[in-house]
């Protein structure tokens, strides 16, 4: 199961097999087709396509030479005004190889870039806008100044649904020869909440033990518990049932080796589920921020989080 890991073999090579972002590829798609693209800022959570977009229109627009005419930077590792000074104006000064109008810079992770960076940035972008296209990417479009914003058609991308993420999970399976049961196909939607890169990395550690997938495999391979068994949790507290309820969310802490961070974050996804009036769901779901920031700042994560089972039931 080697070849699993996301290599190119997975990445898409179509517009068409960019799943979840279905507005913004038809909109890149349509600018790509008349070969002029503007400045583009691509802005959303990790794992949900931005990369893989600028390789396609990368790779659309130049074909088998995109290599020459593609720079891909990123800014986590190099950011630094010394690297737009040089690095980035030194390719964007230079032609492009063969007959084509533009060469394209992407600069992924732009939202790490210092404030100077960002200015010498903006110049950079006007200065060569006839011979270069700039494809910025970032997590928060809101670290990026104004001035670079303005000079962008911006485009957000938003986490993959589930059917999107299934659709991505089950095309692996089939290149692999995996099975994946009903089960399976939940629980890595649910894990990797629209993030294609940890869903490849999940089936990567679930195949190098078993080649069929169910859902209590994916989740202990995730380190992550099962939903019905924080559901039953939760249950027990409602009932009045503290002692069980505190015996039940010990042992599925020690069974997954979960930090009391992650025990809170799958209790407010689940209390949702509870057969209790809205009310209480809301009175529970403020408890729950109320113990994560204890946490947060410090405080006993075992105490806490017997007080947040003590809180469920003291109505």
């Amino acid at each position: 199961m080697e070849t699993l890991i996301w290599t190119e073999k997975y990445r898409p090579r179509e517009f068409s097999d960019i799943r979840g972002q279905q507005e913004i590829i038809k909109t890149i798609q349509a600018l790509v087709e008349k070969q002029n693209i503007p400045h583009l800022l691509l802005s959303g959570p990790a794992g949900v396509g931005k990369t893989t977009l600028a390789l396609v229109v990368a790779k659309k627009l130049f074909g088998d030479a995109w290599k020459n005419n593609f720079l891909e930077l990123n800014a986590s590792d190099e950011r630094g005004i010394d690297v737009v000074r040089n690095t980035i104006k030194d390719f964007a000064r230079t032609r492009a190889i063969g007959d084509y109008p533009f060469k394209i810079i992407y600069l992924d992770e732009c939202d790490s870039l210092t404030k100077e960076a960002q200015q010498a940035l903006r110049r950079t972008m006007e200065n060569f806008v006839s011979g270069t296209r700039f494809i910025l990417s970032c997590n928060y479009s809101s670290k990026i100044i104004d001035a670079i914003q303005s000079r962008c058609a911006v485009f957000r991308f938003k986490p993959l649904e589930t059917k999107d993420i299934t659709i991505v999970a089950e095309s692996i399976a089939e290149k692999e020869g995996i099975k994946l049961d009903e089960g399976a196909k939940k629980a890595l939607a649910e894990i990797c909440e629209g993030d294609v890169r940890k869903l490849v990395n999940v089936m990567q550690s679930c195949a190098a033990l078993n080649s069929q997938f169910t859902g209590t495999s994916v989740y202990n391979i995730a380190s992550i518990a099962e939903p019905k068994e924080i559901v039953d949790m939760l249950n027990l507290a409602v009932k009045g049932d503290f002692t069980n309820a505190r015996n039940k969310l010990l042992d599925v802490q020690l069974k997954y080796g979960l930090s009391g961070i992650d025990i809170i974050k799958q209790i407010q996804k689940e209390v949702w589920k509870l057969s209790i009036p809205d009310k209480e769901k809301l009175r529970m779901i403020e408890r729950c921020g109320e113990i994560e920031f204890r946490m947060v700042e410090g405080a006993d994560e075992f105490v806490q989080l017997e007080a947040l089972v003590a809180s469920f039931i003291n109505k």
